[in-house]
């Protein structure tokens, strides 16, 4: 339980970290700034421009990020489920299939990149409407809508404080953030995944250290 605990907290860290340094990469080199008056195979071009740093981008912040959602919903289940079976039962389930939601958007981006760079010199027209596609789905998967993520985190939050496994602040602000989660399904709140992603990194860093102090 111990050792379990101690991956629940350092994936955890990982997790905070991950987000943040994901986000400043898409604030500063992976933002090609004002894109109002660019067509769909401008936009292309800059993304193969930076193809290894995106597709490095994807693979920390997807790939590795959801394997590590699916450590920390087995480490939060082991910690939550004797007091909360019920709850912890459907939450976890929850965690695993957003953390195979989160691994397969950062596999689709990153093939689907190989597949239209493959393209893109002979059928540049077909490359960027391949791209638009593979966009789409992406996005679908693991972004554009919240709602899993954001029930995975409420529900272990709200799990928490019935049972006051972890600090209550902290499960009053799972309980903001998943909410967040949640309502960026109404399609005029979808701004707020991305609220819901920046609520995340305090959520998960403070997580990931109470959890190592507890370990100790």
């Amino acid at each position: 339980m111990t050792t379990l605990r101690t991956w629940g907290g350092a994936v955890a860290l990982f997790e905070a970290l991950a987000y943040a340094i994901g986000i400043l990469t898409m604030a500063t080199v992976l933002s090609p700034g004002d894109t109002s008056g660019w067509d769909a195979g401008r936009k292309l071009a800059f993304v193969m421009q930076n193809k290894g740093l995106f597709q490095a981008w994807m693979l920390v912040v997807y790939i590795l990020g959801g394997i590590g959602i699916a450590v920390l919903s087995v480490a939060l289940h082991a910690r939550l489920k004797a007091r909360a079976p019920d709850l912890m039962a459907v939450a976890t389930g929850l965690g695993l299939v957003w953390a195979g939601l989160v691994v397969a958007s950062g596999m689709v981006a990153n093939i689907g990149l190989d597949t239209v760079s493959a393209l893109q010199a002979d059928f540049p027209e077909r490359a960027a409407t391949a791209w638009i596609a593979i966009g789409a789905v992406q996005n679908g998967l693991g972004g554009g809508i919240e709602i899993v993520g954001g029930l995975w985190v409420f529900l272990v939050s709200l799990a928490s404080l019935r049972t006051r496994a972890l600090p209550r602040a902290l499960d009053v602000l799972g309980l903001l953030v998943g909410t967040a989660g949640l309502l960026s399904a109404i399609p005029s709140l979808g701004d707020l995944s991305a609220v819901f992603g920046l609520a995340q990194i305090p959520w998960f860093a403070w997580l990931g250290t109470w959890s190592l102090r507890q370990a100790d």
